[in-house]
């Protein structure tokens, strides 16, 4: 297994406000810069689908199988041997508001996948929460 995580506390910022954007997977490019379009279909809820297309590659179908609203949700991304799970969570501290990001490659090609593609992923992390924060400030 192949295991990356990302989280960062911030003040004055709430759960509701995350998790409505989380939820609007449409809209995830106005705060993913590196993504061309994301497509849910059907609603947000377990076994619902989404497709994402990242700039210059491939749209993967990615499956919805965990949802805790207002606390987590964890998504799927099948390829050839091996799986990428992407949970995406809050935790309220004393510190303020945990907002993390974590990934799990499992599979006998954990390995490749984890370089051609779960590395950039959590690369990433950091400038999608940043970015996600300053949307939600940016609303109030």
């Amino acid at each position: 297994m192949c295991q990356k995580i990302y989280e960062k506390e911030f003040k004055e910022i709430e759960r509701n406000d995350i998790w409505s954007i989380w939820v609007d997977i449409n809209k995830w490019p106005t705060w993913h810069n590196d993504l061309e379009y994301c497509k849910l279909e059907g609603a947000f809820k377990v076994g619902n689908h989404f497709m994402l297309k990242p700039k210059g590659i491939k749209a993967v179908k990615i499956e919805i199988i965990e949802i805790n609203p207002n606390i987590h949700f964890t998504d799927c991304t099948s390829f050839f041997g091996a799986k990428m799970y992407d949970t995406h969570y809050m935790k309220q501290t004393n510190e303020g508001l945990k907002i993390g990001n974590k990934l799990v490659m499992t599979g006998p090609l954990k390995w490749l996948w984890y370089i051609l593609v779960c590395r950039n992923v959590a690369n990433s992390a950091e400038e999608e929460i940043e970015s996600l924060v300053k949307l939600v400030r940016g609303k109030k």
